[in-house]
């Protein structure tokens, strides 16, 4: 990358050195308002043809079947869409449906010696926090300002940045592609020593009982986590329950299981298990309805939802404890693995963005026109 560097400095140095102009984002780019291009219906589905957009780091909320007021974005003519309230921003090259009015389409004014492209990744080198709920392209965003060097710089820093950016995005697919093959692995070795166990199976209710969640608005905060279906809510500072447990959803996601055993409090849509551990090792028992498909056992028209009776009667194999904590301890392993992995994931992406984000500003910083007179 020094190369690089030494490179675009050399340009600089032929081209401007004098120094670089810095002009406002508003001198350089033109905004329209979304209003002609809103969704109308969130009946999204992903047979639909056309991506619903925000741009926020969700991005495509959906697809929508709409054929009215649809934004022309293509890679001839790209956009910017713009957050107007948290000033986040993304770059578009496909027709596309807006969900939010906040939104804002930014595209290049004629006549400006600059190259959208180069407008664009210079926006990414902005720290901006905008410290009201307001919107903020007129009145303040549109006025920063950031360095227009000659066309040719600008053109020798999109073809690097671009490189990097493809990299990057390869590099992602590889390690989420390296991730799903592990879990799958694991998936099938968990499922495989549940099948061949040769011993009896007896309904759930014979060892546990399932229990309500309550509500938890009447407590104060403290650090005792509160779990719905989705995972934890909030903390308190109380707990429901402080032994090994298995929380089940009652509601929504229903394979969406937790072990547990530290103290916890859990509101209505989700059960926990008190577990006769002289029968069954409370980790066995999590490890085992995660192969069992708790999903299919769904007993509403809507929102997917289990009963304490249908889960009551679910066969849970019951070999000897030793038996079972030998399960245990392999998928201890297993689980390890896969989980290092899933974590290692994340840390490696924001290595290389922290990586790209450096190497870029380094790139994008110029010095101004007249500083060094």
């Amino acid at each position: 990358m020094a190369e690089v560097t030494n490179y675009i400095d050399r340009l600089v140095a032929e081209l401007c050195p004098d120094g670089v102009e810095y002009r406002p984002l508003g001198e350089l780019l033109a905004y329209e308002q979304p209003t002609k291009y809103l969704v109308s219906s969130k009946d999204y589905d992903e047979s639909y043809p056309t991506p619903v957009l925000t741009a926020g780091k969700t991005f495509i909320l959906g697809y929508t079947n709409e054929t009215e007021g649809i934004y022309p974005a293509s890679e001839e003519e790209p956009v910017i869409i713009f957050d107007d309230f948290t000033t986040a921003f993304k770059w578009v090259e496909f027709p596309f449906k807006a969900k939010s009015s906040a939104m804002k389409m930014l595209t290049l004014k004629s006549g400006t010696n600059s190259l959208f492209k180069y407008v664009y990744y210079a926006m990414q080198c902005i720290v901006y926090n905008s410290s009201d709920h307001a919107r903020q392209w007129i009145s303040k965003y549109s006025n920063i300002e950031i360095p227009v060097p000659p066309v040719e710089i600008q053109e020798a820093i999109v073809e690097i940045l671009d490189k990097f950016t493809n990299l990057e995005a390869e590099l992602e697919a590889e390690l989420e592609a390296e991730l799903e093959a592990r879990t799958l692995q694991y998936e099938y070795y968990r499922d495989s020593l549940f099948e061949a166990l040769d011993c009896p199976r007896v309904p759930l209710d014979s060892f546990a009982k399932i229990k309500n969640g309550k509500t938890y608005k009447e407590f104060g905060a403290g650090n005792i986590p509160v779990y719905g279906s989705g995972g934890i809510m909030t903390y308190v500072d109380r707990s429901s329950y402080d032994k090994p447990t298995v929380l089940i959803p009652r509601k929504g996601s229903l394979g969406n299981l937790f072990y547990l055993e530290e103290p916890f409090w859990n509101v209505d849509t989700i059960f926990y298990t008190e577990i006769d551990e002289e029968q069954v090792i409370p980790k066995f028992l999590y490890y085992f309805l995660k192969t069992a498909h708790l999903e299919d056992l769904n007993t509403a028209g809507g929102v997917p939802s289990l009963t304490q009776k249908v889960l009551n009667k679910v066969l849970i194999p019951l070999p000897s404890l030793e038996e079972q904590q030998r399960i245990v301890d392999i998928l201890d392993r297993f689980d390890t693995l896969t989980t290092s992995l899933s974590e290692g994931l994340p840390a490696e992406l924001a290595a290389r963005r922290s990586q790209y984000e450096y190497y870029r500003d380094q790139l994008l910083s110029f010095p101004r026109k007249g500083e060094n007179q």
